[in-house]
């Protein structure tokens, strides 16, 4: 039977598509290719981490807080290999953080927010015991 075995891709829209491009590639080094946005390999995750590399999906209740101080009704979350690291890259960027970073079982958390408005996520997955 047909179904759905994964996320292909995250399309948005921005004020400045120029600009947002331009911010994700200073803050958190996405690549932009020819055809203006980045494609992320489930092998490349998964090279790094073998059993935790996975996508999320996840509605929300309508009340949910979660995405704050956003409006959007989206969050995305971006899979991240070192968080340590990228928060290093992401203050000398000049971008707060919103609230403190958290772990959980499953992975490191910390949130920012993009020159649109929209929080982004960033995760550095836990591999869960063998």
């Amino acid at each position: 039977m047909a179904k759905v075995i994964g996320l292909g891709g995250l399309f948005f829209l921005c004020k400045d598509v120029d600009a947002t491009r331009a911010w994700y590639t200073r803050v958190l080094g996405i690549k932009i290719d020819d055809f203006g946005g980045s494609s992320f390999s489930h092998a490349g995750a998964a090279g790094v981490f073998p059993k935790a590399a996975q996508t999320i999906w996840a509605p929300f209740k309508g009340e949910s807080d979660y995405f704050k101080p956003s409006s959007s009704d989206f969050m995305m979350n971006l899979m991240i290999d070192d968080l340590p690291g990228m928060l290093e890259r992401v203050k000398a960027e000049g971008v707060e953080l919103e609230g403190d970073p958290m772990s959980e079982s499953y992975g490191h958390f910390a949130w920012i927010m993009d020159p649109d408005g929209r929080k982004v996520e960033l995760w550095q997955p836990i591999e869960p015991a063998a």
